[in-house]
């Protein structure tokens, strides 16, 4: 069959260029690698966003999106992004919007979604059948855009502008991290604790030389979203200091009962990114290989409720510790986490340290409350420059009123304006518009105060633009705002050590019942020791963390610990893993978190260990509304955990002691800074079912926040803030007193004072008093300088550097 062709018209002249294909390939290539590289894959140092994730929250707070409104399809946000702003495919922007919505993914979620947006194993629902709205952080992240904050660029077709960086109150970066692969580059940062971060970012502001030691007292670490372990910090200091390192991330499991005559190993949270359909089919393939034996059956029971449960049983006759340890070995409950640090800086790839990162952010936040202040003044000075001149015409009100009557047109009386009342142009034509209604007295009241208003705020201004200082302490404040509004406490454990449970090496036949003390860390470690040597005063402190609690045991022997709801659950001292032999001064970073060991409601949480010596003078608690007990040795219990108080309703226990001789001194310390202490011996002993008596008499609103027993030279640490701040987030005024300061009355009375507020300040955030001297920690376990005895027993503080979390005195002291 013959085809039919059309000829080339003669005008018509081929032009064929001859061009080198290597040329043409390296040319081509490199600007596929450019439009990777800045256009999808790396984030910007200052915001922490990638394009599309720029994009998605742009979209969202342009579209009226607020976490106060109702949610939309995400579709609809997706179209919107796409047409708008990302030429791309819409799959890739659902993807990066579903991320941005999962809190096992970012540590500080920007999206609120709603509907079915995943797991860690399992994909999301399609666009048409989720919703989306901003999260609440979301809008600090796009807070003063429309003040001129930061510089807009036209969008892939040119028909409007988008912002080529967001204002960003939150550190973005640091906090949820980010992962990207480019052409020839990738990058890989870990999520961080949102009030670490902060805390950190402000000692910068005020210590600008400030080492990586200094910084990592505020960050010793990561936070992952997902919980777990992280063991080994020396790979975190590589990472922090040269943006490339790498660290082991582990599972949180505990042995418990999980039938009448079966343990099992129950893992409560993963390592980052791993999910629990990854675990039971390494476990399988093990099992089924003759790789892993003792394992009788694998339960996911994971729900919204309890949230991640899965229960490993285990078969009789194996040692759950030892296939506890084989899991860590063997499977995704253990798992490495390599951090590459790489984020665009004006325009640049580049590989950040911790102190990098957040100098690229202190930076961008000072131009931006500078670029904002400027906007303000213009504001507020083109206002101010419209208020003067009604206020020139209301004066003359009746003259205004003739001279516009006369002129025959606006334009004649705008001049005639000007002429008459010396004023501008802007202001005529406003006097002009200007209502009736605004004619009356009490419309210049108004503006008088108006007036006053505005020339304060211009001072206001004036001063944040013309003072570094000034402007360097209005981002400290905000940022102080940012961590107490979306800070939350830190969900991963550090451990320095390996962390390692008991293994099939350490079974009771094979270790001698030799005595040893059992240590309890600030932030819930537990940690025996391998000898009965009294540990030194500097085993108070290690690495990251202060020492609360150390009983005396043995190490087939069993320990109690007392709770914040007024139970003592049994603990096998056996279960606990020891320190290394040479540990006179006790190191807890070899320990593991006591969440392994005991299952705990959601809001208790282990204050103390107790023996069960029954010639020991017995257990001594306080509790929030101010009652004491002693409970008599006879609390010993066949049961692995009984009530030791009967508590009222809404009362919980704040402080626990195990009384060496019956005739130490108690201390309460109340929220309202009242102080009193009475000798034990005036406590009655009961049995376990009794509620206590009196202990300490409350003010109005008033509850205690601190209980214990007072022995040898002491002093009290005191810090006070505000009521309205989140807990864990107000650094407050601190002050440590001797003891020795403060009279000790009856008990039953209302105590002394002990701390005097400053302004803006309503209630102690932190008490704590023991023997000296006296060494602190913050919720991470990083160690905090306390500042010098103070003789003033109703002082005020000076500044804390960071929140206090825990206190602790010399062990065994």
């Amino acid at each position: 069959m013959a085809r039919r062709t059309t000829a080339p018209p003669e005008d018509f002249e081929e032009h064929i260029v001859d061009i080198d294909v290597g040329d043409e390939m390296r040319a081509s290539f490199l600007e596929y690698a450019y439009s990777v590289i800045y256009a999808r894959a790396l984030p910007d140092a200052r915001d922490g966003l990638k394009p599309v994730q720029r994009r998605i929250l742009y979209s969202m707070h342009d579209m009226g999106l607020r976490p106060d409104r109702g949610h939309v399809k995400s579709s609809r946000v997706v179209g919107e992004v796409m047409g708008r702003f990302h030429p791309h495919g819409d799959s890739a922007i659902y993807d990066a919007l579903v991320r941005q919505a999962q809190p096992w993914s970012l540590r500080v979620p920007t999206v609120d979604g709603h509907g079915n947006f995943g797991s860690p194993d399992d994909p999301p629902a399609a666009m048409r059948y989720t919703e989306c709205r901003m999260a609440p952080a979301a809008t600090a992240m796009t807070a003063d855009i429309d003040e001129d904050t930061v510089d807009f660029k036209p969008n892939y077709d040119g028909r409007e502008v988008e912002p080529s960086v967001l204002p960003s109150a939150i550190p973005h970066l640091i906090v949820n991290g980010t992962t990207g692969i480019a052409v020839g580059m990738a990058t890989n940062i870990a999520p961080h604790n949102l009030v670490e971060v902060v805390q950190a970012l402000r000692h910068l502001i005020s210590h600008p030389n400030a080492d990586l030691d200094a910084l990592m007292r505020f960050i010793p670490g990561p936070d992952l979203p997902t919980g777990g372990k992280i063991i080994g910090l020396d790979g975190i200091r590589d990472a922090y200091e040269s943006g490339r390192g790498s660290f082991k991330m582990r599972a949180t499991a505990r042995i418990e009962s999980v039938t009448a005559r079966r343990k099992g190993i129950v893992v409560t949270e993963l390592p980052y990114g791993v999910g629990t359909e990854r675990v039971i089919e390494a476990i399988k393939k093990l099992v089924q290989a003759k790789k892993l034996q003792g394992i009788a059956d694998v339960k996911d029971l994971t729900d919204r409720e309890k949230g991640l449960r899965l229960v490993i049983e285990v078969k009789n006759g194996f040692h759950p510790e030892a296939l506890l340890e084989q899991l860590y070995k063997s499977t995704p409950m253990e798992d490495s986490f390599g951090i590459n640090a790489v984020a665009l800086v004006d325009g640049q790839p580049r590989t950040l340290g911790l102190k990098e990162m957040l100098e690229v952010f202190l930076d961008h936040r000072f131009d931006v409350v500078r670029r904002r202040s400027s906007y303000r003044r213009g504001k507020a000075a083109d206002r101010l420059h419209l208020v003067e001149g009604l206020l020139l015409a209301i004066l003359d009100i009746d003259e205004v009123i003739q001279l516009i009557r006369a002129s025959d047109n606006a334009e004649m009386a705008r001049e005639r304006l000007m002429s008459v009342f010396d004023l501008t142009e802007i202001q005529a034509n406003y006097i002009l518009d200007m209502p009736l209604r605004r004619l009356t007295r009490f419309s210049k009241i108004e503006l008088d105060k108006e007036r006053d208003e505005l020339v304060a705020r211009i001072e206001e201004l004036d001063a944040i633009l013309g003072d570094e200082g000034r402007l360097r302490k209005v981002v400290s404040d905000e940022l102080g705002d940012v961590a107490k509004t979306y800070g939350t406490p830190r969900r991963t454990v550090l451990l320095e050590g390996t962390g390692a449970a008991a293994t099939a090496t350490a079974t009771p036949l094979e270790v001698a019942d030799d005595p040893c003390f059992v240590y309890l860390s600030s932030s819930g470690l537990l940690a025996r020791s391998s000898n009965d040597e009294p540990p030194g005063e500097g085993g108070a402190r290690v690495k990251h963390d202060v020492i609360v609690s150390a009983v005396k045991a043995t190490a087939r022997g069993e320990v109690g610990a007392v709770t914040s709801a007024g139970r003592i659950l049994k603990l096998g001292v056996l279960e606990i893993p020891a320190l290394p032999a040479t540990a006179n001064h006790p190191n807890l970073s070899g320990g593991a978190p006591v969440g392994e060991f005991l299952t705990l409601d959601p809001d208790e949480k282990v204050l103390a260990l107790t023996t069960f010596d029954a010639e020991s003078p017995g257990l001594a608690l306080g509790t929030a509304q101010g009652v004491v007990k002693r409970v008599k040795p006879e609390y010993l219990s066949n049961k692995d955990d009984w009530d030791v108080i009967a508590l009222a309703d809404g009362d919980a226990v704040v402080g626990a002691v195990q009384l060496a001789t019956g005739d130490e001194t108690l201390c309460f310390i109340t929220d309202d800074a009242q102080l009193l202490h009475f000798s034990a011996s005036a406590v009655r002993p009961q049995g376990r079912g009794g509620g206590g008596i009196a202990g300490i008499k409350l003010s109005s609103g008033a509850k205690v926040t601190f209980f214990g027993a007072i022995t040898g030279e002491s002093v009290v640490v005191t810090a006070s803030g505000a009521s309205t701040a989140l807990p864990g987030t107000e650094s407050g005024s601190v002050k440590v007193t001797p003891f020795a300061e403060y009279p000790g009355k009856g008990r039953a009375t209302g105590g002394v004072r002990c701390h005097r507020f400053l302004k803006g300040e309503d209630v102690l955030v932190f008490a704590w008093a023991g023997t000296a001297p006296a060494m602190a920690s913050a919720a991470s376990g990083a160690p905090i300088d306390l500042p010098a005895a103070d003789g003033r027993r109703d002082g005020s503080g000076t500044p804390g550097s960071q929140p206090i979390a825990a206190c602790a005195g010399p062990v065994g002291g």
